[in-house]
């Protein structure tokens, strides 16, 4: 079985508890580490992904994929992003 790539889910909170958490996960050992974001939440999965590459020597973004969610009832549609941040050395 593969590893699953450890995921963060971006909301609320100030961008730094994410930046925190991703660095939490590279020294625990992951290579990979996901962020997914919808909504306005969005710009801080950015922000996170930015402050990362420039904290953390070696990191890199490997990919990012965006969507549209169907969520709630009414059913309505949301932007949504996943960030995948991958250490190089």
């Amino acid at each position: 079985m593969a590893s699953e790539i450890p995921t963060i889910l971006v909301g609320r909170k100030p961008a730094m508890n994410y930046v925190a958490a991703v660095a939490m996960q590279f020294n625990a050992g992951s290579t990979k580490v996901a962020l997914k974001a919808r909504g306005r939440a969005i710009s801080t999965a950015v922000t996170v992904a930015e402050i990362v590459k420039r904290m953390l020597t070696g990191v890199d973004v490997e990919n990012i994929s965006i969507g549209t969610e169907q969520v709630g009832d009414p059913p309505r549609f949301v932007s949504s992003i996943e960030i995948i941040l991958a250490k190089t050395e």
